[in-house]
């Protein structure tokens, strides 16, 4: 299980209350779902949480603050959106029982990391495990 804190100041932490919130929602309702659809909940399921921004330079010191940490981070890439511009983007990835506290907690960890690096924590995913 990934445990890291990432040290922030008390504003911060009160300004990520409601994006918490938010964010245990989409975990309850994503690991809801993969459960009614019948994803094995006995396997560990890899869980991709994705970060994007787009100033390449900032998302690449967050690539490396992660790896420092002891993430396992995959290699940052340029995609092009809907109205045509461009964003940098890359995975944390981690291997994780189907549990909405230990996912959440995770994703805490993952969105303290994004607010101290200045990018965007685009939430996570993972694949139906049979």
């Amino acid at each position: 299980m990934l445990v890291t804190t990432i040290p922030m100041n008390n504003k911060m932490s009160e300004i990520m209350n409601d994006e918490f919130k938010q964010w245990r929602e989409h975990t309850e309702v994503l690991v809801a779902d993969l459960i009614a659809d019948g994803s094995n909940e006995e396997v560990f399921h890899t869980i991709e949480h994705h970060f994007a921004s787009e100033d390449f330079d900032l998302l690449e010191q967050a690539a490396i603050t992660a790896f420092k940490l002891g993430m396992e981070v995959e290699e940052p890439e340029e995609a092009e959106l809907e109205d045509g511009s461009k964003v940098f983007a890359f995975d944390i990835s981690t291997e994780q029982p189907l549990d909405v506290e230990i996912i959440f907690n995770e994703t805490k960890t993952m969105i303290e990391l994004a607010h101290k690096c200045k990018v965007d924590y685009d939430g996570w995913g993972t694949y139906f495990e049979e």
